[in-house]
């Protein structure tokens, strides 16, 4: 995949600050990427159009949104590979973009890594039909 010139030298600004800068500031901030990426299993030289997706959070420190943009895109590239599966069909596991970045510091505690506001019919008195069961939140159902 091939970037903007832009894209290019922020990726190169990320990549350096990741090794000593007496430039650098001491405190760099806290972003959050929401990353999207797709399987794409290809038979008899079809990819389908329906896929499965994965949304990812990453967690990264950066000295300013540009920054943490390019570190989210350059985790994301870095995160493709692909594969054959069971039945010897390519299966690529792509990298699609960055859904949303926060940036942390302002908005979120310590122990916060994302935030999103959305507006909801009468949440407390729909809790039931919003908030899943204990047992179906994905930690306890995998017993992790």
């Amino acid at each position: 995949m091939s970037c903007t010139a832009e894209e290019w030298w922020y990726e190169k600004q990320s990549q350096f600050q990741l090794f000593y800068n007496p430039y650098m500031p001491k405190s760099l901030k806290r972003y959050a990427a929401k990353l999207l990426f797709q399987f794409r299993v290809v038979v008899d030289g079809d990819s389908g159009k329906r896929r499965l997706c994965e949304e990812r959070i990453v967690l990264l420190k950066a000295i300013s949104g540009r920054a943490a943009l390019a570190k989210a895109k350059g985790c994301g590239k870095r995160s493709r590979y692909n594969y054959k599966n069971s039945d010897g069909n390519p299966v690529y596991f792509e990298f699609i973009g960055v859904l949303e970045l926060l940036c942390l510091n302002t908005a979120c505690e310590e122990n916060e890594v994302w935030y999103d506001l959305v507006e909801r019919l009468s949440p407390l008195e729909r809790r039931k039909w919003l908030i899943p069961r204990d047992s179906n939140l994905n930690a306890i159902r995998n017993r992790e």
